[in-house]
This record gives structure tokens, C-alpha cells and sequence, in this order.
């Protein structure tokens, strides 16, 4: 995965947060707090910030100190920079797990939106999945409830509506990550009601711009945006190009950042979700929740800057 080190611009917060030998609880994020961009939830107007956390692959660690230590500085960039919503699954090793201990260890169990994912077959496995989660994340309650690649969804959706009347789970929701499953997910949209749909959309994947992203933003369900730099492969378009004097226009100051305020410049978007294990890049795309962004013409211009 190209180094993203390379795509940084010399912001001076970040410059002061990589001198930084140690993150501190009372460290002064550059990501302003109040700044950061908020969205509601259509089905309860509940309002979320729009740089969420993902864990796939980067939160599968050993949950030793070695392996915790950079993540809990990601953790609490994260947290004290205004973000709530961390995303994660059972089918991501560690990083259920990981997440759990991280938010114990950096007390902030109470501000994490917790959003996690059926990937079963049958309600009995299932639920035994769902009850593993509440234990590897510490919880008695998942805020968000997916089926994971619409595995098996009319049981696990069936399972989660039994949870969500329970009181274990506060929305439900359904994922995929390729552009080919999109139709998939609308045919499960035309007959089942759900609170969040995960997908991916980026500058280098734009068919959700068809037809998923309007359907959700006209029938009222929330967005989670996956694979926002295709796991670096947008970014290693720009290794070692200046950022262009335009992205001062929409407050950009990294490409990363430029990604992302691209994505969020569509309403139907209630968030995205990168994943990092780096905490200066975790300021960075909080940073992309702030600020201008981009109107259509300014949207092609990115568009044709990772061309």
C-alpha cells in the first residue's frame, strides 16, 4: 500500500501532531471538534459526524501493548477531534476485539457510535454472532446492526428487527462493497426497511451516483460510504504531485482530503468511513470534515486530478 506520508500537505497542525512523541488525552487535535461537518439519520434525525473510523484490516492487531499503542493514538485523534461513528466486523479478525479494548482503555466508551455486522447463515448462528460482538466490543448494545454482504438478509435482518425491539440495537442496516452488488441492494431496499445502507463510492467507482445514492436520499435511509481511496490506489495516482492551488478554494489541504470532501459533497452521504492506523492521517481526513466543499465544477476538477 503506497505510504500516504507522500499526499500530506505541510499543514501545521500536522506537522506539530507528527512531532508528537506521545498523544495525550488533553492533546490539542488540529481537527476542531465543533468543526466537523454533522448529518442526521433520516429514519430518527439524530445527527452524526460525517468522518466515521473504519477497522478492516488496519484494527486486526495482536491486542498486546505493541500492537494496541499507535492504534489507541488513532483512537483518541479520533475521538477528541469530534468523531463518533467506528465501524467494524465480526469477519475483521482482531478488530471487534481491538476496538472494544481501545475504547476501555481510552475511557471513551460512551462517545463511540458502534456499528457492527451479521455475516452468518441462520438466526441461531446469528445470533451467537451478535453476542460475541457485544462481548469482544465491551457493550451491552450495537448502535448499528448491518447484514454484512447481504449475507443470508431476510434471517439476519428478521434477527436484527427482533434485537432492535429488544433494545440491543438502535438502527439496522445493510453493506456491500462492489460497484456489481448495487442492484442487489436496491432489490433488498424495494422490500425491506432499513435505517443505513454501507457502500462504496469514490472518485475512481462513481455508479452508486445512478441510482443507489438517489434512492436513499429519496426514501429517507442514512449512507455509509466505504473504500473512499480504494485502498490507496486513488492516492498512488497523486505520489509525488503538489497539491493544486484550487483545493484552497474547498479548505483542502491533502489529497486525502480532497477524496473525501468529493464524496461528502453529495447530500445523500451521511458518512464515510476510511481506515487508518496512522493518527496523523486520522486528523487529516477529520480535517476533510471541515471546511468548503466542492460544488459540481469543483467536483470535476477533482475528478480529473486522479484521472
Amino acid at each position: 500500500m503506497p505510504s500516504r506520508r507522500h499526499f500530506l500537505q505541510g499543514s501545521a497542525a500536522l506537522m506539530t501532531l507528527a512531532a508528537s512523541s506521545q498523544l495525550l488525552p488533553g492533546f490539542a487535535f488540529a481537527a476542531n471538534p465543533a468543526a466537523v461537518l454533522q448529518r442526521k439519520i433520516p429514519s430518527s434525525g439524530e445527527s452524526l459526524p460525517v468522518i466515521g473510523l473504519g477497522t478492516s484490516q488496519t484494527f486486526n492487531v495482536s491486542l498486546d501493548n505493541a500492537g494496541l499503542k499507535p492504534l489507541d493514538e488513532v483512537v483518541r485523534a479520533f475521538i477528541n477531534g469530534g468523531g463518533t461513528l467506528i465501524d467494524t466486523a465480526p469477519s475483521y479478525g482482531r478488530a471487534e476485539a481491538v476496538t472494544g479494548e481501545l475504547l476501555k482503555r481510552t475511557k471513551t466508551q460512551g462517545k463511540a457510535f458502534l456499528a457492527s455486522k451479521l455475516s452468518s447463515t441462520g438466526r441461531e448462528r446469528g445470533l451467537a454472532q451478535f453476542e460475541a460482538s457485544l462481548k469482544a466490543l465491551q457493550t451491552d448494545k450495537m448502535d448499528l446492526l448491518q447484514v454484512h454482504n447481504l449475507q443470508d438478509t431476510t434471517t439476519q435482518l428478521a434477527l436484527a428487527r427482533e434485537l432492535r425491539a429488544q433494545g440491543k440495537v438502535r438502527y439496522i442496516g445493510i453493506t456491500h462493497y462492489i460497484e456489481s452488488a448495487h442492484d442487489d441492494l436496491l432489490a433488498v431496499l424495494a422490500k425491506e426497511k432499513v435505517d443505513f445502507v454501507q457502500l462504496n463510492y469514490s472518485v475512481g467507482e462513481r455508479n452508486a451516483e445512478k441510482r443507489l445514492l438517489p434512492y436513499c436520499r429519496d426514501n429517507g435511509i442514512a449512507t455509509l460510504i466505504n473504500r473512499p481511496f480504494q485502498r490507496a490506489q486513488l492516492l498512488g495516482k497523486v505520489k509525488g504531485k503538489p497539491l493544486p492551488e484550487w483545493a484552497n478554494e474547498i479548505d483542502a489541504t491533502s489529497w486525502a482530503q480532497l477524496l473525501l470532501k468529493f464524496i461528502l459533497a453529495d447530500e445523500a452521504v451521511t458518512a464515510v468511513i476510511p481506515a487508518t492506523s496512522n493518527p496523523r492521517y486520522m486528523v487529516d481526513n477529520l480535517k476533510a470534515g471541515q471546511g468548503r466543499l466542492p460544488n459540481a465544477e469543483q467536483r470535476e476538477r477533482i475528478v480529473q486530478a486522479f484521472s
